[in-house]
């Protein structure tokens, strides 16, 4: 279909990858180091449903860790999530989430029930002082990039312009792995 001055787009055809007009294609890091923290994972994955359709999401993973390394082990996961809902919408949106749930403010790197965070938003670069996208640590740490690779290793880093598969596999050369185990095969 054409589109320019006085055409429009029928955004009510859905295209066989399910991305629709006015849809967002967003990457949620998921992690919980306390309680149960498979059930929290898979709780906040059902609760994102109410913000949009999840299309994938990866494995569940078993890592250290990261910034205070004196707390339990995560559990990790990544969603590829459709959305209607803008970047400081959806961002409100994980925070409540996160509330109803029970996280508490355990400072920065602290344990958690759980953790939800904008890893990827479309290929938008926002440098706000409330909500950075892409994570503005996400090149740095396994933990989002192998779940992350898992499901969508060629998306590029709209900053870095380097595959998500490129940028893990440079951790690795670089010694920077920290232990990660795969604790559900999807």
């Amino acid at each position: 279909m054409k589109t320019g001055p006085g055409l429009r787009v029928d955004c009510r055809i859905i295209v066989s990858t399910r991305i629709r007009c006015g849809m967002a294609i967003v990457f949620i890091g998921i992690g919980s180091n306390l309680g149960d923290r498979i059930r929290n994972c898979k709780k906040a994955l059902m609760l994102l449903e109410e913000g949009g359709v999840i299309i994938r999401r990866s494995s569940l993973y078993e890592t250290e860790p990261w910034g205070r390394r004196e707390q339990g082990l995560f559990i990790n996961c990544v969603a590829q999530m459709e959305t209607g809902l803008g970047p400081w919408e959806l961002l409100e949106f994980l925070q409540g989430i996160e509330s109803k749930m029970g996280r508490d403010d355990s400072g920065m790197w602290g344990p958690r029930i759980i953790d939800l965070d904008i890893l990827l938003y479309d290929d938008r670069i926002i440098p706000d002082e409330s909500l950075t996208i892409p994570h503005p640590h996400l090149h740095r740490r396994e933990f989002a990039l192998a779940p992350l690779s898992e499901i969508a290793p060629d998306i590029i880093h709209p900053a870095l312009k380097r595959s998500i598969a490129d940028i893990l596999s440079g951790l690795a050369g670089a010694g920077s792995m920290n232990m990660l185990r795969k604790v559900e095969v999807r």
